[in-house]
C-alpha cells in the first residue's frame, strides 16, 4: 500500500498539497495537524482514502503514535511533505522563549524525527519534502529564530538528498516568498509590536506556490523557490555579503 503523509494539512500549503496528491494514485493520504475538524473537512472533499491524526507533533508521542501506525500498516511512503511549522515576527525579546522553542520544535525537531520515522517505509522513487522558506537564505533581524530555523532545514535537505541518491529516495526544500493567503502572516505578526514587517510585496497565494513546487517536486529537484522573488534572493544570497543584503532587506521592508 503506498501512502503520501502530510503536516500541516489542516489549512494554508499543507491542504493545498494533499489535494494534489490526491491526483497521484495513491492508496490513503495521512493527512496530520492539531485541528480534527478542518481535517474531516477536508478528507470529505478528497477522492482517495484519507487517515487523520490529530497530532501536535511538538509533542514527541505524537511521533510514535505515528511510528507505530507506520509498523502496523505495513506501508510504502511515496510522499512525505512536512508543512507544518509556524514563524514569529519582532525582536526576539518580545517573543516568549517557550513560543520560540516550539517553533525549534515544530520546524526542525520534527522535521528530522518524521523523515528518521518513514526512511524505513521508502523506496526509490520515494520523496521527502520540507516546506522550508526563502528566509533560509539570510539572516533577518526581527525574524530571526524563524529564519534560523528555515536555514537548519535548508541545510539539513541538502545534505540528506546527497546521502540517500544512491538509495534513490528524492529531497526536496521547498522555499517560498511570502503567501498572503495562508495563517502564517497573521499568526506570525501578533508578537510584531513595533510593525516591522508592514508590507507583504508579491506576495504569493497558497494554489500557486504549491502547483508550481509539487511540479519541481516530482522532477526529483532539491532547492525549489516557486516564485520571482525567491528565485532571486537564492542568486542574490550566493554572490551579494550577507551585511548588504540585510541592509537590503531592512530597506524593502
Amino acid at each position: 500500500m503506498e501512502i503520501a503523509i502530510v503536516t500541516g494539512a489542516s489549512s494554508g500549503l499543507g491542504r493545498e498539497y494533499a489535494k494534489l496528491l490526491d491526483q497521484e494514485g495513491l492508496d490513503e493520504i495521512w493527512l496530520v495537524a492539531r485541528r480534527r475538524p478542518q481535517l474531516e473537512t477536508l478528507a470529505g472533499e478528497l477522492t482517495t482514502k484519507s487517515r487523520i491524526y490529530a497530532l501536535d507533533l511538538t509533542d514527541r508521542a505524537s511521533l510514535l503514535t505515528l511510528q507505530q501506525a507506520l509498523a502496523d500498516s505495513q506501508v510504502t511512503v511515496r510522499y512525505l511533505l512536512h508543512a507544518a511549522g509556524f514563524g514569529k515576527m519582532g525582536p526576539v525579546a518580545a517573543v516568549p522563549a517557550g513560543v520560540l522553542e516550539n517553533m525549534i520544535d515544530l520546524n526542525d525537531r520534527a522535521a528530522v524525527s518524521l523523515v528518521q520515522a518513514v526512511l524505513p517505509y521508502c523506496h526509490a522513487g520515494s520523496h521527502l519534502v520540507q516546506i522550508c522558506s526563502c528566509a533560509a537564505f539570510l539572516p533577518i533581524p526581527e525574524l530571526a529564530v524563524y529564519a534560523a530555523t528555515k536555514a537548519f532545514l535548508l541545510r539539513y535537505s541538502r545534505a540528506l538528498a546527497v546521502e540517500l541518491a544512491p538509495q534513490g529516495i528524492l529531497i526536496s526544500a521547498v522555499c517560498p516568498y511570502w503567501v498572503k493567503d495562508t495563517e502564517f502572516i497573521a499568526t506570525a505578526s501578533q508578537t510584531d509590536k513595533g510593525r516591522q514587517f508592514r508590507h507583504f510585496p508579491l506576495a504569493g497565494t497558497k494554489e500557486a506556490v504549491a502547483r508550481r513546487s509539487f511540479q519541481a517536486v516530482k522532477k526529483g529537484r532539491v532547492v525549489i523557490t516557486p516564485d520571482v522573488v525567491s528565485t532571486l534572493l537564492r542568486f542574490l544570497s550566493g554572490w551579494i555579503p550577507q551585511s548588504i543584503l540585510l541592509y537590503g532587506s531592512r530597506w524593502f521592508r
